[in-house]
């Protein structure tokens, strides 16, 4: 069974859609987007440095249309979608990317909501200075008490490994003179705020409105593909509690650990991360063994992509 993920805030590098712009039509709908949310996707994606496009409200809207462009190339219908995904699924931000593609909101629907998210979880971030930490290796048991001792909050529980922390500045810096027992490493994030906490409690309000903005002028459909959740890991069949779901998520933490495991109990054979993919294969070669990976970093990698789902995608099922 092939299961695909798209990524979350973070996954960013300057000019990374560069290559992208060489597809029939990949231009055209950016600056059709662009202007749809006022944000020049083209420039921030080929031309922004780094600092430009760490802006939340940059960040989010570009990552979900990288998502979205790359895995058009390989799922052209709703219903190739369908036939050959088994399970979909996004990491934080990257959840938007996926209820599009499993038809739950248009590509021009979720554009939209990642702008005004991105925007909203920016104006919650600059409230207060806050972060976020990745720490690498340690026992939850014992990292988990810690984090809650500085007053820190388990933002991403990543599964193999990984958690990330978020809270203020003075917390975060704490973090880093006193780390966990048996924590390899903490590493601060290039982001702009502690996302998926109370910090974001603002933002959440803000996305509320524009999601009934958005059913007002559009329907929202139940998921043709499984849609596993950020929440609980859990598959969601109804495209409304799937849009709550994406509300709440803002100031929630990103269980993706359990994403994971409902990929191995709904027998994941392959794994492949939409642009730019890299980080949530990272994770599924340690925490999925034996399950074939395939990060979508370049269009050169559609071919390679293509023999996957050609390889695994017999196996696909239809959403419950």
């Amino acid at each position: 069974m092939l299961v695909l993920v798209a990524p979350g805030q973070g996954a960013q590098t300057p000019g990374f859609l560069t290559p992208w712009l060489d597809l029939p039509g990949v231009e055209d709908r950016l600056r059709e987007w662009s202007a749809a949310i006022d944000l020049d996707l083209v420039h921030y994606g080929t031309k922004a440095d780094a600092d430009e496009i760490r802006d939340t409200a940059v960040a989010q809207p570009l990552l979900v249309a990288a998502s979205l462009i790359s895995a058009r190339q390989l799922f052209t219908t709703s219903e190739d979608f369908a036939a050959q995904v088994g399970a979909a699924a996004g990491h934080s931000v990257g959840e938007l990317a996926a209820a599009a593609l499993t038809g739950t909101l248009s590509d021009g629907a979720a554009m939209t909501l990642v702008r005004r998210r991105g925007q909203a979880m920016a104006e919650a971030a600059a409230v207060t200075e806050t972060g976020m930490a990745a720490l690498l290796g340690g026992d939850e048991a014992v990292v988990l008490p810690h984090l809650e001792k500085l007053g820190l909050t388990p933002a991403n529980v990543n599964g193999a490994g990984q958690i990330v922390a978020a809270g203020t500045a003075e917390q975060i810096a704490a973090l880093v003179e006193d780390k966990p027992e048996g924590t390899r490493k903490v590493i601060p994030l290039k982001v702009a705020g502690a996302f998926h906490t109370h910090h974001m409690a603002p933002a959440v309000s803000a996305l509320e409105a524009a999601v009934g903005e958005s059913a007002a002028d559009e329907a929202i459909a139940d998921p043709h593909t499984r849609y596993v959740s950020n929440k609980d890991g859990q598959v969601v069949s109804s495209g409304q509690e799937l849009v709550q779901r994406l509300v709440g998520q803002v100031a929630n933490p990103v269980r993706w650990d359990l994403c994971m495991e409902t990929f191995k109990e709904l027998g994941v054979t392959a794994l492949i991360e939409a642009a730019p993919g890299g980080t949530l294969v990272g994770l599924a070669k340690r925490a999925l063994p034996g399950v074939k990976t395939l990060a979508l970093k370049t269009p050169d990698d559609l071919d390679a992509a293509r023999a996957l789902i050609a390889e695994h995608a017999d196996t696909a099922v239809p959403a419950e």
